[in-house]
């Protein structure tokens, strides 16, 4: 009886210094590892060119943030001073003191105007002309109100303008063109 025998070849990339790429036939090549000094010098400069873009970008994202802020908490407060006085029955004014940059409904902690903008108000027909003035717009139990207008510049000149009327006390804003 004659025996057969098998020659059997197996993997020895693991230990064989010539073999890391993890291929076990054909020719066997050396890989260079690391980075070149072109590559990393584009890497850098890549870097450096979102370091130096970010700041504005983000300063330019707060302001905007903080406009879009403002005016919703000044519309949600003339709203909420208009359905008081109605379920109150009693007068409740909504007050912007332009001498320390705030607003919100007299009696209530008042809320911090941005410095970044400019803030024009007109009450009744009688324009608050400096920054040394309140500006109250009474809402009424009737429904109606003083009236008055309250203007939001941002420093690109535009902004919105947030009107209150005064037969009804309704509540419009409209944007404001530079």
């Amino acid at each position: 009886m004659a025996s057969l025998a098998a020659k059997v070849r197996t993997p020895i990339f693991t230990t064989h210094p010539e073999r890391r790429c993890g291929r076990v036939s054909g020719p066997v090549k050396k890989y260079r590892l690391g980075f070149t000094l072109l590559e990393l010098l584009v890497v850098l400069a890549i870097g450096s060119l979102l370091v130096g873009l970010a700041p504005p970008a983000f300063d330019r994202l707060r302001e905007i943030s903080q406009y879009r802020d403002t005016v919703r908490a000044i519309v949600v407060g003339l709203r909420q001073a208009h359905q008081q006085a109605m379920a109150y029955g009693q007068t409740v004014n909504f007050r912007v003191d332009l001498a320390s940059r705030k607003f919100g409904i007299e009696g209530q902690t008042l809320k911090a105007l941005p410095a970044s903008l400019e803030v024009r108000t007109t009450v009744g027909s009688q324009e608050q002309p400096d920054n040394t003035q309140q500006a109250d717009i009474a809402f009424l139990p009737e429904g109606g109100s003083s009236g008055g207008t309250i203007e939001l510049v941002r420093p690109s000149g535009a902004g919105v303008r947030i009107r209150v009327d005064w037969l009804f006390g309704q509540i419009t804003q409209q944007a404001r063109t530079p």
